[in-house]
Parts: structure tokens; sequence; C-alpha cells
């Protein structure tokens, strides 16, 4: 395995969350259910991460300039034009499998 300088591997994770997100947010077909459903993390999960880190630094950020910044535009905006009501299959499905910080 490549040997990598504590930069280059912070740079490379900063990349990787950086496409993650482009990701996600072009796929507002996707909903979070699914995600927590298949994965076990949505686009919540990363806002929180994010706003932990960023408090771990020294920095407060409220949760919704963390969202924004995973959604790209106001947590509120994306539920109105793109979250649908998930299915009692989808809602079973998460609560069968429910991570306890959820």
């Amino acid at each position: 395995m490549t040997k990598l300088t504590e930069e280059q591997k912070r740079d490379f994770e900063a990349a990787a969350f950086r496409k993650l997100v482009a990701h996600l947010r072009e796929r507002t077909d996707v909903q979070n259910i699914d995600l927590m459903n298949l994965a076990g993390f949505c686009r919540n999960c990363l806002s929180n991460w994010y706003r932990d880190a960023a408090s771990a630094a020294g920095l407060e950020m409220s949760k919704d300039e963390s969202r924004e910044i995973v959604y790209g535009m106001p947590y509120a905006e994306w539920q109105a034009r793109y979250q649908r009501e998930a299915s009692d299959a989808q809602k079973a499905a998460f609560e069968a499998n429910r991570p306890k910080d959820h």
C-alpha cells in the first residue's frame, strides 16, 4: 500500500467527502430513509458529523448551518422540494434497523 502523509490523507478524505456530498445533492430522488435503510446513515448524519468536527475544532455551528452545507440549500427548502412521504414498508424497515442515535 502507498504510504500517505497525514496531509495527503486529510486532503484525499476531504475530496472524497466533497464528492459524496455533490453526489447526494444530485441524487435528490434518493430519500434519507432509503439511505438509512440501506447504509445506516443519511444526509442528516453527514451534517451532524460535520458539525461535530467543527465543534471539536472550536467552532460552534448550528444544525441548520451544517445541514445547509450538506444539502446545498436550507433544509426546509430541500424538504419542500424533494422529500416524499415514506411508505409503510420504508418506515417498518427503518424501525427494524434503527440505529440507537436516531
